[in-house]
């Protein structure tokens, strides 16, 4: 890379603006980054940096464009200081020392970054998506490259000009210049840094407008088929794409599990709190949040509003309503494409997700195919008592063992299951074994896909809960990050174990039907996560006690939602 070193004589250290993005069409999917250097005091861009990462989480692709920013920096001048935007709040925040990193895959990249330049010398601040617009579409570019088997390359980058900037000569350094090393080694991305003369002074970005907020759905009938292989309420869980029906209607307005929570273990049906959790969507979480997705060389993500707590691994929370952005456009092009274009190519990408095989790349082979169980009741559930993996851990009662046998005969008729895994809890452990002796399969335990903590609330009612600690389940309430009183675990938390269980087991069950005999908010996580669905929708969700749901896994890190709470089967 050339540009400006660390000349002695050269005066003041200099003043750098790193701007990073990072994306990932699946969270997990393809994935990439991007990130350019910019002159503090006269805004020209000095140095760009994309890179195709292969298959990883949003967050981790916003670590990685953060590290090849401040590489690409410090390769300019390892004197200067650095003033660090993201439109991540989660990084941001992480890297201010203001929340702490629990995620196992943000800790080292984390400490990859804080060593790039010494303590106190680099500073951090949130921007709204529509200000990162240069580094997002590095991150599209990069993902594009890596969609077509190339590498990102600097002389084809128009990301740049489309934010107004521009970098003169532009050099491709394939090799001592290249801003930070890829996760995505051996899938032959590479990243790359490109320098130039002054330029034209960073313009201000233009506005984003947002999309008209989705309002919670009124209960409603089962839908008629829309796809071949659709069955109605009764549908099966393994049928083709797109034969999604729930003889129950799933979404409820802020409807909870044990009042307001919509996860609080064996509890069902009491309405929650209108509006859910407040302030807004999760953005890009490694775990949990709201995943970014994108179609060619467009970016859809969770909107860039006002940012309020988040959880350690959730990522920002803009604003409710969703934002479609454009990315870099189609291969070569030199101008950005509209919010239209955007959201159509989106539609486009949705129908293909939920198409029929017949319509979709002959090439995506068998998804892995989650049917999601709920236990059966156990004593607390018609009690509506918070019930998670750190109280008594009941068994079922009598009608949890009936509805059990339910299932069972159900899923037998059917005679799709080739495996069952089950949370640890005794309830999940005594339902996958009714349902084993049936189908003739051995349980496997998946600590992964046990209930949430709910720490001192166990075994209370939502009630109780509001009188003894009001000020905690407010917060709790408000926030994916807060935790329960007594150190129980948060929805962030929650979210990033069930995210990293599915990968696991999407890889050990590829093309395969498996049964997940688990529990109310990590049955919602999968689904919520398969959505792209900001964490509030967890509230907006009915979960009744042996219910079924359905999510496949497809080869390209796209997921299907083919069924949710179906309780045909126990009436």
């Amino acid at each position: 890379m050339t540009g400006a070193g660390a000349d002695p004589e050269a005066g003041p250290a200099r003043e750098f603006v790193v701007e990073a993005d990072g994306g990932s069409r699946g969270n997990p999917g393809p994935a990439g980054y991007g990130a350019v250097v910019l002159d503090a005091a006269t805004g020209e861009t000095l140095a760009e940096a994309a890179e195709y990462l292969g298959v990883v989480t949003n967050n981790v692709a916003e670590y990685r464009g953060l590290v090849a920013g401040l590489r690409a920096a410090r390769e300019l001048d390892p004197d200067a200081t650095v003033r660090v935007r993201m439109d991540s709040k989660l990084v941001v925040e992480q890297m201010s020392g203001r929340w702490k990193i629990k995620h196992p895959d943000m800790k080292p990249l984390a400490a990859e970054a804080a060593r790039v330049f010494p303590p106190g010398r680099v500073t951090y601040e949130w921007i709204p998506r529509a200000e990162n617009k240069h580094a997002d579409r590095l991150a599209n570019e990069a993902m594009d490259a890596g969609a077509r088997g190339e590498r990102w390359s600097p002389s084809t980058s128009t990301a740049d000009l489309d934010t107004g900037r521009s970098a003169g000569g532009r050099t491709a350094t394939d090799g001592g210049a290249r801003a930070g090393s890829g996760t995505g080694a051996g899938t032959g991305a590479a990243s790359a840094a490109r320098t130039g003369a002054p330029g034209a002074a960073r313009p201000p970005a233009e506005p984003t407008v947002p999309a008209e907020p989705t309002m919670p759905a009124e209960p409603t009938t089962p839908a008629e088929p829309t796809a071949p292989g659709a069955t109605g309420s009764a549908a099966d869980p393994t049928a083709a794409p797109g034969a999604s029906a729930s003889d129950t209607a799933g979404t409820r307005g802020a409807e909870a599990d044990a009042g307001p929570p919509a996860a609080c273990g064996d509890a069902t049906g009491t309405p929650g709190p209108a509006g859910g959790r407040g302030a807004g969507a999760v953005e890009g979480q490694a775990a949990v949040g709201g995943a970014r997705s994108a179609s060619g060389g467009s970016a859809v993500r969770g909107g860039a509003g006002a940012a309020g707590p988040a959880g350690p691994e959730a990522g920002p929370r803009p604003d409710a309503a969703s934002q479609a952005a454009a990315g870099s456009g189609a291969p070569g092009s030199a101008g950005s494409s509209t919010t239209s274009q955007a959201a159509a190519s989106a539609d486009v990408r949705a129908a293909r997700t939920v198409a029929s095989p017949g319509w979709g790349p002959p090439d995506m082979g068998a998804p892995a195919t989650f049917v999601l169980l709920r236990h059966g009741e156990t004593p607390l559930t018609p009690q509506k008592r918070f019930s998670g993996s750190g109280g008594s851990d009941p068994s079922l009662s009598a009608a949890g063992r009936e509805q059990a046998e339910k299932v069972a005969a159900s899923l037998a008729r059917r005679g799709t299951v080739q495996a069952i895994v089950a949370s640890p809890l005794a309830r999940t452990r005594e339902t996958a074994g009714i349902v084993a002796a049936r189908l003739g399969l051995e349980v496997a335990v998946e600590d992964g896909l046990r209930e949430t903590d709910f720490g001192a609330w166990e075994g209370l009612t939502f009630g109780e809960v509001r009188e003894r600690y009001p000020d905690d389940l407010n917060a709790w309430l408000s926030s994916p990050d807060a935790e329960p009183t007594g150190g129980g675990e948060s929805f962030a938390a929650t979210g990033a174990r069930v995210a990293a269980t599915r990968d696991r087991l999407v890889a050990a069950y590829a093309g395969r039907t498996v049964l997940l005999v688990s529990h109310v908010t990590p049955i919602k996580t999968f689904v919520r996560l398969a959505l792209g669905a900001p964490p509030e929708s967890l509230f907006r969700m009915e979960l009744s006690a042996a219910s079924l749901s359905a999510v496949a896994y497809y080869a390209d890190g796209g997921a299907s939602v083919r069924l949710f709470n179906d309780t045909s089967h126990l009436r």
